[in-house]
């Protein structure tokens, strides 16, 4: 009804089982994200060169499978594919925390359990992004993505502290095996969202070689889209080689333990929550566009606290109050540019291209991330791994060159941001909306 105020995603049913679940799934795997390094590093003795490889393997399914899974899930029904991919990741989980326990784990195993969760983690992630316009319509994209990034950054924020904690009095396997308890309660929630998708006829699928064409052509070709992918994917890149090393750094360069390591994790991604808070505000006053240029110009700046953590360390200053502040303002910047450049994406892409421009897009963003675990770990162990660092910085610098040399930088308003379409859109209605 006109002049009536739209109601929250709060009070969308189907959001609220999607958002709990997301929540659930998301600290069980913060906890894993902390617990699986610590256990390489600590348990199993793991080189930055082996740290590297395991961050290959995490991230190997976006290059080999990334393309094929988008036209996949445009075929699918996307909830039905998020509940799968809860259940293959919790059973692999579950096998880790059992060789473990009984004295089997190995780098090879994690190696094997890091594949073939990434491939599950890629049709999850491709679902998921294009699950949420079909849910609660384009009108409340951005609202949704919020939520979501909110969710991210307060597991982000309690679960490391807690975990850190918890790790020196449990075994890494027993925190693992948490994750294993949410991506079932995960799976439950996902079970109930009641909303039916409509799929598109069988006979409108192209080949699998085309469809998957299709999705690369959009991302490539449209105006403003490919200076974004190009930019995130580079950034990627280096900071793949950054986060890699991470948890080594810091527990072989700085001398911090499991505990510091959680505080450290959960104070400085407060920062992310205050983004998420702060994002739908920053991009009214900053507009659409710039926010999305001086976010990610601003990011590898403030990533310079890392290696210079030990610049610190070295002058007699608390290590951990660097990384604290440097982590927190990062977080801010990153919340601000994931939210606004996603929300971009969906708004901008047709309904029935979803899944395949997503796939696309994590394709060439996440694609180098497998090569770039490894070539991370050869930085480090070759000329240390402050150098490597320092590296990320100049690379993640460059990055954010074409997003600040670009229409973003002075844009307000960017394409797409009044359309409002959902999947029971025909496909007429879809290529309108592309035009």
């Amino acid at each position: 009804m006109a002049g009536t105020p739209e109601r929250s995603l709060v009070h969308h049913p189907d959001f609220r089982r999607l958002w709990v679940a997301d929540a659930l799934a998301q600290v069980g795997a913060q906890l894993t994200a902390l617990a699986l390094p610590v256990y390489a590093v600590t348990t199993l003795g793991a080189t930055a060169l082996q740290m590297g490889y395991l961050t290959s393997a995490q991230t190997a399914a976006f290059l080999v499978v990334g393309l094929p899974a988008g036209a996949w899930v445009d075929r699918m029904r996307k909830r039905s594919v998020l509940i799968w991919a809860d259940v293959i990741r919790g059973l692999v989980l579950a096998a880790v925390v059992v060789l473990a326990s009984v004295g089997l784990g190995s780098m090879p195993m994690l190696y094997a359990a890091g594949l073939v969760i990434s491939v599950a983690t890629v049709f999850f992630d491709v679902a998921h992004l294009s699950y949420v316009p079909g849910l609660v319509g384009l009108s409340k994209v951005s609202e949704g993505n919020t939520k979501l990034q909110a969710t991210y950054s307060v597991a982000a924020v309690a679960v490391p502290a807690v975990g850190g904690s918890l790790l020196k009095v449990l075994a890494a396997p027993v925190l693992i095996s948490v994750n294993v308890v949410t991506y079932v309660a995960s799976v439950g929630f996902l079970a109930r969202i009641r909303k039916v998708e409509t799929l598109p006829p069988k006979d409108s699928h192209l080949p699998l070689g085309p469809a998957i064409a299709e999705g690369l052509r959009f991302i490539t070709r449209t105006p403003m889209l490919n200076r974004l992918v190009y930019s995130t994917g580079v950034s990627a890149l280096f900071s793949t080689m950054g986060w890699s090393m991470i948890i080594y750094y810091v527990v072989t360069t700085l001398d911090l333990g499991a505990d510091a390591i959680g505080v450290v994790m959960s104070a400085s991604a407060v920062g992310g929550i205050l983004g998420a808070v702060t994002s739908r505000r920053a991009t009214d006053v900053i507009g659409e566009g710039r926010i999305i240029a001086f976010s990610a110009f601003l990011t590898p700046f403030l990533f310079a606290a890392i290696p210079l953590a030990s610049t610190f360390m070295d002058m007699g200053v608390d290590a951990r109050i660097p990384l604290i502040v440097g982590g927190f303002l990062m977080q801010v910047t990153q919340t601000w540019f994931n939210v606004s450049q996603v929300s971009f994406r969906q708004r901008l892409c047709p309904p029935y291209l979803l899944g395949r421009m997503n796939a696309s897009f994590r394709f060439i963003v996440w694609g180098g991330m497998p090569i770039a675990g490894v070539v991370g770990g050869l930085i480090a162990d070759h000329f240390g791994v402050v150098t490597m660092l320092w590296v990320v910085v100049v690379g993640e610098v460059l990055a954010s060159l074409p997003l600040m040399l670009s229409p973003f930088r002075t844009m307000r308003v960017l394409p797409g941001s009044r359309q409002v379409v959902t999947l029971d859109d025909e496909p007429d209605a879809a290529d309108d909306a592309r035009s």
